[in-house]
């Protein structure tokens, strides 16, 4: 059973134990797309928690840029007893050790050999400068949306 989430884990509060899931997007177009998705996964249950349930990977078209390169797109949800903030910081941290070198928004759309964004968290709402859950533009995106509803209970 998934326990509620503490009032307002987004600020680093964590109740000792508690199990949440976490929904998170992954999309990469650069270098070897299946594997950088399979050691993403693989990093992610070792950082974030342990993988519940994989979506199967979709080729896809850039959205919100143009590239010569296909996205290969997955979702993934997992057990974790982290915040939603703990879950972004090493998301962020997977990316940079996976050759990342800069998040989208500053720069807008590139090309880059993973992408990891956090969906759901539980039915959690977090309105931040630098963390909106549930993800504000997923429902817009059918590389999002096919995989979730595949793995979504």
């Amino acid at each position: 059973m998934i326990n509620k989430p503490t009032p307002n884990p987004s600020q680093g509060g964590r109740a000792s134990s508690m199990k949440h899931e976490v929904y998170l997007g992954l999309g990469t177009n650069l270098g070897d797309k299946v594997q950088n998705l399979k050691d993403a996964i693989s990093r992610i249950s070792d950082a974030v928690g342990r993988i519940l349930r994989q979506s199967s990977f979709i080729e896809t078209e850039p959205w919100g840029f143009e590239s010569e390169n296909t996205f290969l797109n997955a979702v993934v949800c997992c057990e974790t007893e982290k915040t939603p903030r703990e879950v972004l910081l090493l998301t962020q941290q997977i990316e940079r050790d996976m050759g990342r070198k800069q998040k989208s928004v500053s720069v807008g759309y590139v090309d880059r050999p993973i992408d990891i964004d956090i969906l759901l968290y539980d039915d959690l709402t977090v309105d931040e400068p630098d963390l909106k859950i549930p993800h504000p533009l997923m429902h817009q995106r059918d590389f999002v949306m096919i995989p979730l509803e595949e793995i979504k209970k």
